[in-house]
């Protein structure tokens, strides 16, 4: 039961969250940058909070985990889940959704910890099946989509910071 490649995957999904990457960045420094208060600010009306941002990483992981179980693809990319509005995630509190967003990492790291590499070359289910994916292209997807988004929001937290300073003067 080999499972080097599975391990690389559980290793790159931790890294992303807290580990000291080349990138010089992770979730756990970009999240501790905002509060309850700025997590759901916007610098400009054209871009996402980093409370959006979040709840939009939390509902794909939730996907990604539930299309690992073998359930056939659900979210849509314009179902109201994919990016929920400021208003709906208020009710939820900026607490909440820091707790989901570490679930959901690892409840797909525990799920993937059960599993050998033979599973990564799995096909899974999904809306296209004449362009079949397997589970390695699912979870190389999910951190690739990780990454690109806590890019976004480094750049709404620069906004956020310089916006901050700008009514500061």
């Amino acid at each position: 039961m080999e499972k080097i490649l599975i391990n690389d995957i559980i290793q790159q999904l931790k890294d992303v969250q807290t580990a000291d990457l080349w990138i010089d960045e992770n979730f756990e420094k970009k999240l501790t940058q905002v509060n309850s208060t700025t997590a759901f600010d916007r610098p400009i009306p054209q871009m996402h909070s980093i409370a959006e941002l979040a709840s939009h990483l939390i509902e794909w992981r939730r996907e990604v985990l539930n299309r690992l179980r073998g359930n056939p693809q659900g979210l849509e990319m314009s179902d109201a889940a994919n990016w929920r509005t400021n208003e709906e995630l208020k009710i939820r509190d900026w607490e909440m959704l820091l707790s989901d967003f570490q679930a959901t990492q690892q409840n797909i790291i525990t799920f993937l910890e059960g599993k050998d590499d033979t599973f990564l070359h799995t096909a899974y289910l999904h809306a296209n099946p004449t362009s079949p994916h397997d589970y390695k292209y699912l979870l190389t997807g999910l951190i690739h989509h990780d990454l690109y988004h806590m890019g976004q929001m480094g750049i709404t937290i620069k906004f956020l910071k310089e916006n901050n300073l700008s009514t500061n003067k």
